[in-house]
């Protein structure tokens, strides 16, 4: 046994000097590792805030989407005042209940006549001039 031991630890200082440089040069490359680590960590977070499930660009998309239906609901407001506007109209005011029962269902009161055009044929353009 007292020969395998200075044989072994031969073999382990052998070891270490072919190990050693190796550590050597990665301790000196350490900086540029964690550099180069840092910098491609970096580029993944961007890449993920940019492109990802809830990056920039689909931000902007539901953004602009937002917008659009904030627009369309302002014009539904818009349309849906109209309309109880007019069945406020129609409930209280008789002209407007007389002026849709003209225009909707064709109703003359005695004596007036009601032109209805036929369905094929177009309206003449209105003119403002006299022909002779």
């Amino acid at each position: 046994m007292a020969e395998q031991a200075p044989r072994a630890e031969a073999m382990a200082a052998a070891w270490m000097e072919r190990v050693r440089p190796v550590f050597v040069r990665v301790y000196a490359l350490r900086r540029r590792m964690a550099t180069i680590t840092v910098a491609v960590l970096a580029g993944l977070l961007f890449v993920h805030v940019m492109f990802g499930a809830n990056g920039m660009v689909v931000y902007k998309q539901k953004r602009a989407e937002y917008e659009s239906l904030q627009k369309r609901i302002m014009q539904e407001q818009m349309e849906n005042e109209l309309y109880t506007q007019q069945i406020q109209g129609l409930q209280t005011d008789e002209k407007a209940i007389e002026k849709e029962a003209r225009e909707q269902l064709h109703y003359a009161r005695p004596g007036e006549l009601v032109y209805v055009p036929a369905p094929g044929n177009p309206t003449p353009p209105a003119s403002h001039s006299a022909r002779r």
